[in-house]
């Protein structure tokens, strides 16, 4: 059972989003916040998987509230995984969500079944972008290595820059696993390691250095 936490400041909005989610067998509606401060009370009380935030809220906006509640989470790993939900399809929402720590980025006319594969998915790890910002976000987000990092790249072992490159490409971790002969707790592992090398929050951060830093584009 995949626990949510809906965050959005419309009522219709939280009871149609609830109405999506616990119509599914494996998802389960755990609290809802009708702003960003009690977002971020309710995901540290009732510890949901995954965080469906509105982007623009009262008190506290969902990129506030993201990065809250992945900074200061209170409790044992994993932390919850955020998919930020909104009206708007601007750049600068999606670069806040996604340097905030959000694993998705979602358009509110998002179909019902699109958002219930986008919390599974987000759950196992990989990344859900609205396709019409997806080819916008490899062309201008520019990606900031972590102070004094230098080129975060050469933190990386050769393994690890081949998994790295096979993120950026778009590869699941089944995928990964399959082309370089590893399991599936191989290839999580080394993506966990990678993350913490990087300063990255997640693949969608991790994919959009790489691409920053030109690792396409170099020779194999």
């Amino acid at each position: 059972m995949i626990r949510v936490l809906i965050a959005d400041d419309q009522e219709m909005v939280r009871s149609a989003l609830r109405m999506v989610v616990d119509r599914h067998d494996d998802l389960r509606v755990v609290a809802v916040a009708a702003d960003g401060e009690q977002a971020v009370a309710a995901a540290f009380a009732h510890r949901p998987d995954v965080i469906v935030m509105d982007v623009r809220m009262p008190r506290a906006t969902g990129v506030e509230a993201t990065e809250r509640v992945l900074r200061q989470w209170p409790h044992p790993e994993p932390r919850p995984r955020v998919i930020v939900l909104t009206t708007f399809d601007l750049d600068e929402y999606v670069h806040s969500a996604l340097r905030a720590g959000a694993s998705g980025f979602l358009l509110k006319n998002t179909s019902p079944d699109h958002l219930a594969d986008a919390i599974r998915t987000v759950v196992r790890g990989e990344a859900m972008l609205a396709p019409s910002v997806t080819q916008r976000l490899i062309r201008n987000f520019v990606a900031t290595p972590p102070p004094g990092a230098g080129n975060p790249l050469e933190l990386l072992t050769r393994r690890e820059m081949d998994v790295l490159l096979l993120v950026a490409q778009g590869m699941s971790n089944a995928e990964i696993g399959a082309e370089l002969g590893l399991s599936a707790p191989t290839v999580k592992s080394r993506l966990n390691r990678i993350f913490a090398r990087l300063g990255v929050a997640n693949r969608v951060q991790a994919a959009l250095l790489a691409h920053n830093a030109g690792l396409l584009d170099r020779p194999g």
